[in-house]
């Protein structure tokens, strides 16, 4: 078949539609003449329309996972200052996206450190690579999942949002301390931990540590028992430092403070030396 007979604007692109194959319904013309002039073989062709096809379509979920996600885009390792965060090993983290063995394991990260210290930046980071290697990721502040499953739970539907999330290989809940101490809302959420539990991870910041978690959880007992199945499979990430948003502010502010003015004064012409006065 010429290049000349190709024609994706009739039934042939119809065909295409019909199997959503839109990237091959763009570029076969193309193709198809360039394989007349070089004299490929049919099968090189056919090849190089799949390829494409296939490449863009992984492109495509990549880009539909990023969007689903919930991570801010701009949050991404490459943009994170490890020298801020000294006691953070960069070695370490790089180690979490470049093995992804802890996933299959249902392993969790717990950041811990004062509001500002780059938590959420760092899990962000941490699941934008994960996208980048094929895994599903959501973040999400964890006052708003425990509100959507304490609905679902009103509703008799629980078990099923809880599956839904069972899609995701890494579900990142941001700032657990401002959770309510409430019955129902600190049941959905030790309901949660206790469902991922050795199957699907879990990565957490905390801007409190355990021994505050008391004010999240409304009994001992269930606060010791969702600690014990955070910690059994994880990697704690103490952030003890400065706040970040404050930092950046104070050296905002003194950036932008006026330089001290000289006081001169010239005598017949000149120019007397800047020096105050006894009074």
């Amino acid at each position: 078949m010429s290049g000349s007979t190709v024609n994706t604007d009739g039934h042939l692109g119809v065909m295409l539609t019909e199997l959503r194959l839109p990237t091959i319904k763009r570029l076969a013309v193309g193709l198809c003449e360039q394989s007349d002039r070089e004299g490929w073989p049919a099968r090189r062709l056919l090849e190089q329309l799949l390829q494409l096809e296939m490449a863009e379509r992984e492109t495509r979920r990549y880009d539909r996972h990023r969007a689903q996600s919930g991570l801010d885009i701009d949050k991404r390792l490459g943009a994170f200052d490890f020298a801020a965060v000294p006691m953070v090993s960069k070695a370490q983290v790089l180690g979490l996206v470049e093995s992804l063995t802890w996933l299959d394991r249902g392993a969790n990260i717990l950041a811990f450190g004062a509001p500002g210290a780059g938590k959420s930046h760092l899990l962000s980071g941490i699941g934008h690579a994960l996208i980048d290697a094929g895994k599903r990721v959501l973040f999400t502040r964890c006052s708003d999942i425990v509100q959507r499953l304490s609905a679902a739970r009103r509703d008799l539907r629980l078990p099923q949002e809880l599956q839904k999330l069972d899609r995701f290989d890494l579900l990142i809940l941001d700032d657990i301390s401002y959770v309510r101490r409430d019955q129902a809302e600190t049941a959905v959420l030790f309901e949660l931990i206790a469902d991922r539990y050795e199957r699907k991870s879990i990565a957490i910041t905390a801007n409190t540590p355990f021994s505050q978690w008391t004010e999240v959880f409304v009994d001992a007992a269930m606060t010791l028992a969702a600690i014990d199945r955070l910690v059994h499979h994880s990697t704690i990430l103490e952030m003890n430092v400065e706040s970040y948003r404050r930092r950046v502010a104070v050296e905002s502010a003194t950036s932008r403070r006026p330089l001290p003015q000289r006081m001169t004064a010239k005598k017949q012409g000149e120019a007397t030396p800047d020096r105050t006065t006894p009074a």
